[in-house]
């Protein structure tokens, strides 16, 4: 995996994420499991590699292609 996620770009998807895993705690009906959608933000966050990034050729890492 060559990393195609920035600086920018991972502090904006943790927060995205947190904002996500935040409705599992603030949700007592059945759509806390909508929470779980904040794994997808925070793995990429992690990882510095989105699949839909590559899959798109973008890159915001500023990373330069060999």
């Amino acid at each position: 995996m060559i990393n195609n996620v920035g600086t920018l770009d991972r502090g904006i998807r943790v927060i995205i994420g947190l904002a996500f895993l935040s409705v599992i705690f603030l949700r007592p009906d059945g759509s806390r499991w909508f929470g779980l959608i904040a794994l997808i933000p925070l793995v990429t966050a992690y990882l510095s590699w989105c699949p839909l990034y590559t899959v798109f050729g973008v890159k915001t890492c500023g990373c330069e292609t060999k």
